[in-house]
């Protein structure tokens, strides 16, 4: 589900609440809040970073982009060189990136034989199948069905990092595949580690979803 679908949603939800005369109590507008606060931090301010990145790397000062929108209204973008001002708002919320992580360097590897290729086959409640050339291919596009945005709230870790990163690992980089919109999944997993990873997203959203490891 795409990320304006989601906000209409949310919004449509509270609306019909309102209209049928339900008063939203402060707990109820709280979780209101943080859910349209993680819609945005985990999937449109990507698009914005990979927007304003390529556009302001000329720049080879320091600044800061101050964005204010209201709906309905145009967007005001305002710049200023003062970086120290962003800690006297007390409600900004500062996006970064996922942290970099160590790992330890081995100077063997095991040779032994190598493992017969396996396969995913993803069978959803509608009837539809996702079986691609690879296992890897099958999990990605089984992430783009439920939403990358569910799927990263979750906080599942493979390789100490999150399956759902914005950040290119340095050990592991070539195995996260692109997700798009600046996220990225790790796939230097096993396939019987990507069908754990499919049944455990499953089960956090009720997808009933049956997956099968195909040799």
């Amino acid at each position: 589900m795409c990320t304006m679908s989601r906000l209409d949603q949310l919004y449509k939800a509270m609306q019909t609440l309102n209209s049928e005369g339900l008063v939203l109590n402060e707990d109820l507008l709280n979780q209101v809040s943080e859910l349209e606060e993680k819609i945005i931090k985990n999937e449109i301010l990507p698009i914005i970073r990979e927007t304003i990145e390529p556009a302001l790397s000329p720049v080879q000062r320091d600044l800061v982009l101050v964005v204010e929108y209201s709906p309905n209204a145009p967007i005001s973008v305002k710049l200023t060189r003062k970086r120290s001002f962003v800690n006297e708002l007390p409600d900004a919320k500062v996006i970064e990136p996922d942290p970099e992580v160590e790992h330890k360097t081995s100077s063997q590897k095991a040779f032994g034989s190598k493992s017969p290729k396996t396969n995913l086959r993803i069978l959803l409640p509608n009837g539809r199948v996702i079986e691609n050339a690879s296992a890897t291919d099958s999990l990605i596009e089984f992430i783009q069905y439920v939403g990358v945005g569910k799927v990263r709230s979750l906080g599942l870790i493979r390789c100490k990092i999150p399956l759902i990163s914005n950040t290119i690992d340095k050990k592991y980089g070539s195995r996260q595949k692109p997700l798009g919109q600046g996220w990225y999944v790790m796939t230097c997993t096993s396939t019987g580690d990507k069908k754990k990873d499919i049944e455990t997203i499953s089960e956090a959203y009720n997808l009933g979803v049956k997956v099968e490891i195909v040799y």
